[in-house]
């Protein structure tokens, strides 16, 4: 069996695993238990009564966290010759076409986020299957296909992030850092939290948030109550 540290210890002796916390106590308490000596995400696991193997309740979509992620995320530009300095003036890391499709079936993915442009996207087929598992094909949905690329860059680097339930109906994400404040993390959490609500499909029935909990990397679990979370 594991042996658990002193420092877990303590933490999980701060959490009451009973409990069901306000959003803002949760938050509060997060930054409190984190037991890593680094900037430590901070992430949302929420639980929906949806049935992801229905295609109008398999929900997939993106939100700009008003205080960002706390993480610059690094940026892969797919487009043509003449769309190269726009996407590069916006802020993207890598720009260019082919020799970036070849360096990508070559088994390079050193990327946080691909943006291209409708286009190109025939020529990424035969790399779907590396960028597919790994979360990085770009999708209309996530509006990481789109003709206005430095759009799309700026709202990457200034913190939208993209989510998609899985097979068991959870939708995991990033909230911010353990070094944001308490009301940073707040708002950021309501920002993804209210996203979620406005995008309940019509069919699911019965509760639609089940349940959400908060953690921090290596961080043990907190519980929010799901009726402080107005729907």
């Amino acid at each position: 069996m594991a042996k658990i540290s002193k420092k877990r210890k303590v933490a999980e002796a701060k959490v009451d695993a009973s409990k069901l916390y306000s959003l803002e106590e949760a938050l509060a308490l997060v930054k409190e238990v984190n037991t890593t000596k680094f900037d430590a995400s901070v992430d949302m696991h929420v639980r929906l009564g949806v049935d992801p193997r229905k295609a109008d309740q398999a929900l997939r979509g993106t939100v700009s966290l008003p205080h960002g992620t706390g993480k610059t995320k690094r940026v892969l530009a797919l487009v043509t010759p003449d769309k190269e300095d726009e996407a590069k003036a916006a802020g993207a890391d890598h720009v260019g076409l082919d020799e970036y499709i070849q360096k990508i079936s070559d088994g390079w993915t050193d990327i946080d986020v691909i943006v291209a442009m409708p286009t190109v996207m025939a020529q990424l087929g035969k790399i779907g299957r590396i960028l597919g598992p790994r979360g990085l094909m770009p999708n209309p949905k996530t509006g990481t296909v789109t003709m206005d690329v430095s759009a799309a860059i700026a709202e990457v680097k200034a913190g939208k992030i993209s989510f998609r339930v899985d097979k068991f109906g959870i939708i995991h994400s990033t909230v911010g850092r353990v070094s944001f404040s308490a009301d940073q993390l707040a708002g950021n959490a309501h920002e993804f939290l209210n996203t979620l609500v406005k995008m309940k499909p019509s069919t699911a029935k019965g509760t639609y948030i089940k349940s959400v909990t908060v953690a921090s990397t290596m961080s043990p679990g907190i519980k929010i109550d799901p009726r402080s979370i107005k729907e």
